[in-house]
């Protein structure tokens, strides 16, 4: 009895196509045939509405054609955007992402690792932060930001060279006494070489500066605290502010106007990472950019890459500054 309705198979695109059965399969695997005998098969695929076996196909190519990221989560718009940007990549390339959120969980990141490896996806694209993180040697992976191991590549903007620009800028634009606001993980990783970086700046230059650093597990109230201290006859003692990130520098921001502090106009404000509103529209602040497609390019060009033996400790990708409204400058198309 014939099946109704039966999903169209792979025999059946042959015999619409009037091609063997091996020109089908060359075609959806993409090995190259004949011009025509392409189009007589894609043709069929459209009119049956033929749907690739991608399970299969994956069996059969000991693949799964799929990649884990870990990220922390999805709220902050840069790692949104690494995201987007990493599964683009990924999609270009015919593979598809597989998300997890760890919420800075550090036991849940290792247990990420484990369920990637059992779910035999072929390799791991990871932002973590667990200092003990163990990932095996024949584990696929690529880190951001963070150098784990000699045998683990890491992908990450030039931080140094991102802080170093902040602090020039600044001095550029005029400011003379400027402050260093951090909150961060304690872990060595790349993101804290903006510090080295601003100070290396910042003597440059010969600009006085003071450093407000706090953890990860500390109040943003401190921030607000900081900057009242330095508060005398209603003005601001710092005439420029670096933020390590842009979510650090848009509170700083609204701390800034509570205490009737004016941006750019007493105090210039810059922060890092280029985190635009509603994708395409202006920037949070002023800011150092990192360049998000790059880096979410490579993370997925070493991750794929099968005959290469050896690869590269460290990739740092080059920043560069944009305006963004918290710096003395009015043109949104000026960047360095």
């Amino acid at each position: 009895m014939k099946k109704i309705n039966s999903a169209p198979t792979m025999k059946d695109v042959a015999r619409e196509a009037g091609v063997a059965l091996g020109t089908v399969s060359k075609v959806v695997n993409g090995i190259p045939v004949g011009e025509s005998y392409r189009k007589q098969v894609e043709a069929a695929i459209k009119k049956l509405n033929y749907q690739v076996n991608s399970y299969a196909q994956g069996l059969k190519a000991k693949k799964t054609y799929t990649v884990a990221l870990l990220i922390p989560n999805t709220e902050n718009p840069f790692f949104a955007v690494l995201a987007y940007h990493i599964n683009l990549a990924l999609l270009k390339r015919k593979y598809r992402m597989l998300l997890c959120c760890t919420d800075f969980d550090l036991n849940l990141e290792q247990e990420y690792v484990r369920m990637a490896r059992q779910n035999k996806v072929d390799g791991i694209i990871g932002l973590t932060y667990n200092p003990n993180l163990v990932i095996e040697k024949d584990t696929p992976f690529v880190a951001i930001d963070r150098c784990i191991d000699v045998h683990i590549p890491c992908v990450a903007s030039d931080n140094f060279a991102g802080g170093q620009l902040a602090a020039e800028k600044l001095a550029d634009l005029g400011c003379r006494n400027v402050a260093f606001l951090r909150i961060g993980s304690s872990l060595t990783n790349e993101p804290n070489k903006r510090k080295a970086g601003f100070e290396n700046g910042c003597l440059a230059r010969n600009l006085n500066y003071t450093m407000k650093i706090l953890e990860d597990n500390d109040s943003y109230e401190e921030f607000d605290r900081f900057l009242s201290s330095n508060i005398q006859n209603g003005k601001l003692l710092f005439d420029g502010i670096f933020c390590v990130t842009d979510r650090l520098a848009y509170y700083i921001l609204k701390v800034l106007q509570r205490l009737n502090v004016k941006v750019p106009e007493d105090t210039q404000i810059i922060g890092f990472d280029g985190v635009k509103l509603f994708d395409n529209m202006d920037y949070v602040c002023s800011t150092i950019v990192q360049p998000v497609p790059e880096i979410a390019e490579m993370c997925v060009e070493l991750l794929l890459q099968e005959h290469t033996t050896i690869k590269p400790p460290l990739v740092c990708l080059p920043v560069h500054y944009a305006y963004g409204g918290t710096t003395l400058e009015f043109d949104k198309n000026s960047e360095n």
